[in-house]
């Protein structure tokens, strides 16, 4: 079934953005190296991105969880589906997500990644919902703050559909 998108942020200014938000965290971390943790799946075209733009040593990891399925408001519970490879004790951690909506998945990411012991742990999102937030979380770098809009392209999807679009679209249901 095809779906309606209307751009909602283009490509252009994704690009834009995400060069702004790599070279305040290149500033930020300056003199350090970073470990990025992808959230996959659709984390993965932001972290790419991100981390091209980076100009400090970079290490990735990739994290799978899941808390939408095939439907398009979260089901409230997280479920781990792959975990990191890497310990991430004494490193300086960079989460890195595509959407942040109710907050849950990343509250709970955080509060797990905290236990293993790294040196600093921070959180990068492309976009945030604030006006979806059931649980609070402290963001750090945010792309844009969107709202509360099913969105798709740039890694996110609706039901595995649209993660290729170059901008980010609202989906008309």
């Amino acid at each position: 079934m095809e779906h309606q998108i209307n751009v909602m942020i283009s490509e252009e200014d994704v690009n834009k953005r995400i060069c702004e938000m790599g070279a305040q965290i290149s500033k930020d971390y300056a003199g350090k190296e970073l470990h990025l943790i992808c959230v996959l799946r659709g984390g993965s075209f932001f972290m790419c991105e991100l981390a091209k733009r980076i100009t400090v040593p970079v290490s990735l990891d990739f994290m799978s969880v899941s808390s939408y399925g095939s439907d398009t408001k979260s089901s409230g519970v997280v479920k781990i589906v792959k975990d990191l490879d890497d310990s991430i004790q004494g490193k300086d951690v960079l989460v890195v997500e595509d959407i942040i909506d109710s907050g849950r998945t990343l509250s709970y990411l955080m509060e797990m990644f905290k236990d293993r012991g790294p040196a600093s742990l921070h959180l990068c999102t492309l976009l945030d919902k604030p006006d979806r937030r059931v649980i609070e979380v402290n963001v750090d770098y945010t792309g844009f703050e969107i709202p509360d809009k099913f969105v798709v392209g740039y890694g996110l999807d609706y039901d595995q559909k649209y993660r290729n679009l170059p901008y980010i679209g609202e989906v008309i249901i």
